[in-house]
């Protein structure tokens, strides 16, 4: 990876490529931090510091933005749910579908249509968040100014407005940039937030920021399980987990099944061309990270929603206590839908029909397969073994954490809100995959570029 970075660097034209996403991303950094008017920020900051569930788990992926009240509170959720709802619709609708299949004038269609759909969901989060800010009559997250007509209108135009800059920030990066720009938009925002972790780890291994509780535990004054060497011992697990997590994520994600091509010979003129044997490369994930973050945003919704009620109402009471991050119905839903999203999302960006068509107009065929829909067959029966194999990998990352953030409430049932209960562990598998797809895929369109550019040297 220090080499594809050093080769690229060379390269002026990847060079203003990184410097282009860079600094996008710093203006989108600079964004999380502004200020929305009439929003007491301390006060949110203190009340998103004592939550660890879902709350957290979305101020995880803002970036610290969400807590702050700040303009680019909603993240890239309206953005993410829009493309979700649109590529939906583009298989289901056939005029939409007649879209996809006109080539650029098509996609510039879709493209618009999602940007309107975004602005409309941004529109409609903005005003679930102000209500949530505003909280009883006391409006304990806004200042006296921001309870009236006037104060609203200012923080919901804020957020819808920072959402929509969000989103034109990400296609920036799709144009001028390198890697995907809602995967790099997350992938900073989890990055930001590792400090935080840092001196979350560090509290839970010396719970009064020094050696002190070893010393307590010593003279005898605190037991084994109340103190640091408890805290330690879990913080050398974390961290040997994460190696080891890191290590699988990224060995099962460069592999690929290769599918044996060989080219009959065949003669043009005086020369003869064919018969080299190739191979079609499969990755092993070939969906990425897009599933479990299409998952994570769906399946976020009836808590989210629950959130914007009071404590008092059913749909605040059922988001707590079977639609919280540590139950087992958001477990089962999120594995679902990181199946369904798999499948969906191979289904629209691979198309083994034509790929076999191109295959036999190119002269090759598979080894012992016929050329035409029996090499299809062949490619889409492969193609669900690897989906199915990825999808499992997927779920099983992103869900154990989960799985032992279930156990250790219903170990310590305290009698507390499960989200007051929910250590934060639940989305460590999510963050991981984040941040490890994103940095994998960046890296390999940096080396499809170099290569490209390679060629088109060697042929000048």
């Amino acid at each position: 990876m220090i080499q594809t970075l050093k080769n690229a660097w060379k390269t002026p034209e990847l060079r203003g490529k990184i410097l282009f996403t860079l600094l996008i991303l710093l203006l989108y950094r600079l964004g999380a931090n502004i200020p929305v008017p009439f929003v007491d920020a301390d006060a949110m900051k203190a009340t998103f510091d004592m939550q660890n569930g879902l709350l957290g788990y979305m101020n995880l992926l803002s970036g610290g933005a969400l807590a702050q009240g700040t303009l680019f509170a909603l993240n890239v959720s309206p953005y993410i749910t829009a493309s979700i709802v649109i590529q939906l619709l583009t298989v289901a609708l056939p005029f939409m579908e007649r879209w996809s299949k006109e080539g650029e004038a098509g996609r510039k269609k879709i493209n618009a249509v999602t940007r309107y759909t975004t602005v409309g969901l941004s529109l409609i989060t903005a005003i679930g968040y102000y209500f949530l800010l505003k909280g009883d009559s006391t409006g304990s997250y806004l200042t006296k100014n921001g309870q009236g007509w006037f104060g609203a209108i200012v923080i919901i135009a804020c957020f819808c407005a920072g959402s929509s800059l969000i989103m034109w920030l990400a296609e920036k990066i799709n144009e001028k940039g390198i890697g995907n720009g809602v995967s790099m938009i997350l992938f900073v925002n989890i990055l930001s937030g590792i400090y935080n972790w840092l001196v979350r780890t560090w509290y839970s291994v010396f719970p009064r920021g020094d050696f002190g509780s070893f010393v307590a535990t010593i003279s005898g004054k605190m037991t084994f399980w109340d103190t640091s060497w408890w805290g330690l011992i879990k913080a050398l697990l974390a961290i040997a987990l994460t190696i080891a997590s890191v290590f699988v994520i990224v060995w099962f994600t460069e592999s690929e099944r290769r599918i044996p091509i060989q080219y009959a010979k065949r003669q043009v003129g005086r020369k003869m061309y064919g018969g080299q044997s190739s191979n079609l490369p499969l990755k092993m994930n070939m969906a990425g990270v897009m599933p479990v973050i299409f998952a994570s945003s769906i399946a976020s919704i009836p808590a989210t929603i629950a959130s914007f009620c009071e404590k008092d109402t059913w749909m605040y009471k059922f988001a707590n206590e079977w639609f919280n991050p540590a139950t087992w119905p958001y477990l089962v839903v999120s594995v679902v839908l990181i199946f369904l999203f798999s499948y969906f999302y191979i289904m629209i960006s691979f198309n083994p029909v034509e790929v076999a068509n191109n295959i036999k107009n190119q002269g090759g065929s598979i080894p012992g397969i016929r050329p035409g829909k029996p090499t299809s067959d062949y490619i889409k029966k492969i193609l669900g073994r690897i989906t199915t194999l990825g999808a499992v990998f997927l779920s099983l990352v992103a869900g154990i954490p989960m799985l032992i953030s279930i156990i250790n409430v219903l170990a310590d049932p305290t009698g507390q809100d499960i989200s007051k209960q929910f250590s934060g562990i639940a989305f460590a598998g999510t963050s991981m995959l984040i941040v490890v797809g994103v940095a994998l895929e960046t890296f390999r369109s940096l080396e499809s570029q170099l290569a490209m550019r390679n060629y088109k040297g060697f042929l000048d």
